[in-house]
């Protein structure tokens, strides 16, 4: 029962108490580029996803094997095979959102919440809470991706899924699909998840 409860809170630790980005604020680059509609924001988030979960896999795995010294080293090799294997199938069954994220597919090899998994925990536990750990983590960091896509796509674009919502009722505010509207759209969600934490909490 006890093993249980603790598998079921290291999955729900990326999704809720340490979600990487409204909690931790980890991998911003990404998260405010490919935010600007919902199939950019699911897609970064799911390659993440299948990177997090295989790379912890593997980590754990030989994490006994590994020498201290070259661990850093050899953990960015591990996650950049799995990138490389994403990538690949991205641009053979999905060329156009390939296109659409671009250089954001290979940036996963160094994206600071894959890395600080493996660090922090693939490392130092086995392979079943590993596997747990990056699903947990990558669910959260597509939820988070989507949420916030949603809202600016929205707003920005008037559309969800590229499908127009409000027709021509309403103008666009096509500045949040820009840079500054993802910074203000991300302070925002970031500033209601934190008071809704320290409500809980309370």
């Amino acid at each position: 029962m006890e093993e249980n409860k603790s598998a079921l809170r290291v999955f729900l630790n990326g999704i809720i108490f340490e979600n990487p980005t409204f909690i931790q604020l980890l991998g911003m680059c990404p998260t405010l580029a490919v935010t600007t509609s919902v199939k950019n924001g699911l897609g970064m988030g799911l390659s993440a996803a299948a990177v997090l979960i295989c790379s912890n896999m593997i980590i754990s795995l030989l994490r006994k094997i590994i020498p201290d010294k070259v661990r850093i080293a050899a953990y960015i090799v591990i996650i950049a095979a799995f990138v490389t294997i994403i990538q690949m199938c991205l641009n053979a069954f999905l060329p156009d959102l390939s296109s659409s994220l671009g250089i954001f597919i290979p940036l996963i090899v160094v994206n600071c919440i894959i890395l600080a998994r493996a660090e922090a925990f693939a490392s130092k536990n086995t392979v079943f809470k590993s596997a747990l750990d990056g699903l947990g983590m990558g669910l959260g960091f597509t939820l988070a991706l989507c949420i916030i896509s949603a809202v600016r796509e929205f707003l920005g674009a008037g559309t969800i899924f590229d499908i127009p919502v409000y027709g021509g009722a309403i103008t666009p505010a096509s500045i949040i699909i820009m840079a500054p509207g993802g910074f203000i759209v991300l302070g925002l969600l970031v500033a209601l998840v934190q008071h809704i934490m320290s409500k809980e909490g309370k």
